[in-house]
Parts: structure tokens; sequence; C-alpha cells
């Protein structure tokens, strides 16, 4: 980061290493902290949402632990965040154009410049608002530093002494632009490469006013390089300890709530009988969808089936389990990911059944296919989605397509008939029910379980038939399914093999087999 020593890295003690004080380095951070104060309390279950299981008797806490316990948990959030999002960045804060703290921000930082302005065009100029916002940049400049940087550290202090400088004032003897070519020396040799321009920039600027706003502008943009700057650099070893932090946290506030794991053991529970019964949703299991009714089930069998449920929740009436309330936009994402392939994969599946062995020797019509539906469906699951015109949209491509690709290439003409056949099972498509999206579903499902398990074991997984044109960005989903599922189950594995356990246990289906990952280390 700092171009005098690129090899120092970011301490505790200095409060880069701590993601709160990373934070609250730089003004921009706020919001972030408050997306995930918000994405807890809207992720949160409520007493009132859906069916609700039979809760723990309350327990009652002062506000201060209730407070306490808060701030954990949204320190967790933080450090979750950064552990899985490897494109975790801090961005500034930007108030809504025509917003009350829009206006506010602009008059006040209008009434500062207008009042500097006036006391430097005095005869002799005032400088009271120069020396405080020279004191505000001096310690703006010393927030930059890292430990190693003794000398230039002294030099700053020498450079922007504040009873000199309240002396050189008093005496006229004050050069400002003295003061700013130091300030912009020292910017220059503790920014980033990427700020080099502004940095150039700033030497080519001689009035005092514009030049003190600019440089405020550009050390707002190193607070935030700063930040990301101790968001990388703590990374690793928030890797190395999150998880027992996490774990640790959960626990805390799980002592405080104890019916905060309800929604949680119903997930489970829920799993086991659909596996019990034999009405598994999708019908994907590890031995096939033709697999006989178990009557034993290994704890590890239903964890997993259960976190492939999360790919088919219903986010707007059914709570989520509050071990994953964190991840639930990622759930979700992957679930409209997996619901967008399911139906691109149907549709090529169609289209080449359709069309012959023709086409089926042009990858580059395949992947013009592909992109195209994916455009037509990349809102699809927006409100103002509209289903039919969206799959007769789609029918209509693919028959132009189709129909262009056998006239390039020599090939018999696509009839009207065999369009028209076309078009209506694409359109078909529509229905959740429909047998072939359904089958292609149910092949998604195998893969991505198979895959789960496959990472446990180390071995590698076969794709089901169908899937071919979209592997490449199933693999991608499934991966990222992986390792949050991996992850998870190593912070809470000891509380899933506690509830799967007296679950399986007390229906006499307890298998017995190798804990959760992670219980081991618990």
């Amino acid at each position: 980061m700092s171009k005098e020593n690129p090899n120092k890295s970011p301490s505790w003690e200095d409060g880069r290493g701590d993601p709160d004080k990373a934070r609250n380095s730089a003004e921009s951070p706020e919001p972030l902290d408050q997306s995930l104060r918000k994405r807890i309390r809207q992720n949160t279950p409520s007493p009132h949402r859906g069916s609700t299981p039979q809760s723990s008797p309350p327990k009652f806490v002062s506000v201060e632990e209730l407070m306490e316990t808060a701030k954990g948990v949204t320190n967790m959030a933080l450090a979750h965040e950064i552990v899985l999002n490897g494109g975790f960045r801090v961005t500034p804060s930007q108030p809504l154009e025509g917003s009350l703290e829009k206006r506010v921000k602009d008059i006040v930082h209008k009434a500062f410049w207008d009042c500097l302005e006036a006391q430097l065009a005095e005869d002799p100029p005032s400088y009271d608002h120069a020396i405080r916002l020279l004191g505000e940049i001096k310690e703006t400049l010393l927030s930059f530093l890292l430990p190693g940087h003794g000398r230039l550290r002294q030099r700053i202090e020498e450079a922007l002494d504040l009873p000199l400088i309240q002396q050189q004032a008093e005496n006229r003897a004050l050069d400002m632009g003295k003061v700013a070519a130091f300030v912009i020396e020292t910017m220059g040799q503790l920014c980033a490469p990427s700020r080099d321009q502004d940095i150039h920039k700033l030497r080519d600027i001689t009035a005092i006013i514009p030049l003190f706003k600019a440089i405020l502008s550009v050390m707002d943009k190193m607070k935030i390089d700063m930040a990301n700057f101790a968001v990388s650099s703590i990374r690793p070893h928030l890797m190395q300890q999150s998880v027992e932090y996490e774990r640790k946290k959960f626990q805390e506030f799980l002592d405080k709530q104890p019916n905060s794991m309800d929604f949680t053991q119903k997930w489970l529970q829920d799993t086991a009988n659909a596996l019990l019964n034999g009405d598994w949703e999708g019908g994907a299991s590890s031995a096939g969808a033709s697999a006989p009714i178990p009557s034993m089930l290994h704890p590890l069998v239903v964890h997993n089936h259960a976190y492939l449920h999360l790919l088919k929740w219903d986010h707007t009436f059914c709570p989520f389990p509050e071990t994953l309330l964190m991840d639930q936009r990622r759930f979700q994402e992957m679930q409209w990911e997996v619901e967008e392939l399911a139906v691109v994969a149907a549709v090529l599946l169609i289209v080449y059944n359709n069309a012959g062995a023709a086409i089926s020797g042009l990858p580059q019509l395949m992947e013009r296919l592909k992109g195209t539906m994916r455009v037509l469906l990349a809102e699809m699951h927006s409100p103002s989605f509209s289903v039919d015109e969206a799959f007769a949209t789609i029918a209509e491509q693919m028959c132009e397509e189709v129909r262009g690709s056998l006239a390039q290439h020599g090939f018999s003409p696509f009839s009207a008939d065999r369009q028209a056949v076309l078009r209506g099972q694409i359109c078909a498509l529509k229905l959740l029910d429909n047998s072939i999206r359904k089958l292609i579903d149910s092949r998604i499902q195998t893969y991505l379980l198979g895959f789960l398990e496959s990472s446990q074991r180390g071995s590698p997984t076969a794709l089901p038939g169908g899937l071919a044109p979209v592997q490449k960005e199933l693999e991608e989903v499934a991966i990222k399914f992986s390792r949050l599922v991996n992850y998870n189950k190593l912070v809470f594995a000891p509380h899933y093999q506690r509830i799967l356990q007296d679950v399986l246990r007390e229906g006499g289906h307890l298998a017995l087999g190798p804990a959760l990952a992670g219980e081991r280390d618990s």
C-alpha cells in the first residue's frame, strides 16, 4: 500500500487488522455496517412469521446484554462477509441526490469553504479555519502510517506543527502553498499506485481553496483504499480464526436467546421426514431417484439433503434456518441461477431433439442460443418479469437461429410444422410441472448433491445427461454451493450433530457412521 515500505503489513496494534477499526478508518464503511445490520434484521425470523415450531421457555435478559449481543452478531456478520466474499470491497457513501442528508451536507460544506475563503481574503488574512483544516489533514496523514513509518511520522509532526503554524500566521509568515506542497508530496508517498494520477493533478492546481478541496477529495479516496487494503490483509487471518469466532459469537447469542435454533431444527426435521417418507422434492439422492425408501439414515446424508432443499426454499413464507441467516441472500441467488440454468438446459434439449443431428456439430450455435436465453431470462425472478412473453420470445428466437443455421450450412429447411412443434414445446416449459423441466431440474439436483458428497470424499462427480450445454455454469454454482455448505458445517457442526442425532434416534432411524465435518474439532 505504501510506497515507502510496500512489504510492510498492517498490524493489529495500529487498528488496520481489526475489522471494526478498518471499517471506521473511513467515512464510507458506515453504510456497509448498516446494510449488514439491516440484512440481519430482515432475515431474523419473527414469532409471527409462518408456523412457529415449539419454542424453549423465554429467558429474560437486560437491554444492555441484548445490545452487546447485537454488536457481536454484527461484527460476526462483517467477518463472515469478508471471509466468504472474495470480492468484498468498502465503497464510499453517497447521499441520495435531493435527499435531506445531501442538502445538509452541501450546505455545511459550502459554509465552511466560504468562511475559509473570506478569512484568507482579509487584510491581514485570518487563519483560524485554515489551521483547523490543517489539523484534520495532519490526523488523516498520520492515520495512513504503518508502525515502520517512524521517520515519515516525525516529518509530518514537524512540518504540520500546529503551534508553530499558528505563530507563523500571527507573524504573517505562513505560506499555505508551501504547506500544501508538503501535504501533496506526503500523500504521493502513501497513496496506492492507482492514485498517482490524482496526485499529479493536485500539483497543477494553484488556487488555495480549490487545491485544498481537491486534497480532501483525494484523501477520502485514500481512506477507502486503506480500508480495502486492511480487509485484504486480514482475510487470511480471519480464514484461520473465523470458524471458532463465529461459533463462539453464535453460542453467546444462543445463551441469551435459547429458542434461536427452532427454525434450524425444523429445517433438519422436515428433511429427515421427507427422506424417510419417500417424498423428497426433486427426487435427488445419493443412490439415485429410484432408490428405495430408507429405514435408517446417517446424519450426514440428511444434512446434505437439507442444504440441497435450501435451493428450493420459499423465501416469502418459510422462515430461514437461523444458522444460515447471514447467507440467505447467497443461497437465494444460487437458487435463482439454478432455476435459470434448468430452463436453459431444457430449452436446448428440446431444440436439439427437434432439429436433429444437423446442428449438433455447431458449437458456436450452442453458445449463441445459450447467450440469447440468458439475456432473456436475466430478470426471471423480478416482479415485472412476464413469463408468457419471455418464453414466446425465446421460442421465436430459437426457431430463427435454427432456421438460419440450417440454411447457412446447406441442410434441409426447417419446415413450418417443425417450427410450430418447437415453439409449442418451448412455451410449455413456462409451467413448473412440465415433464422436461422437472427432469432437467431433478438431474441438476442430483448433480449438486453428488458434487457436495464428492467434495467430502475427494472423488469426481459424473454429469447427468442433458446438462452438458450448461456444464461450465453448473460447475461454478456447485463450487460456490459446496464452499458455502462446508464452511457452514465447520461452524455449526456441534449443533447440527446434536439435532440430527436426536431427530433420527427418536424415530429409531439413526445409522451410525462418521461425525459431521467439524464435529471432531469442536
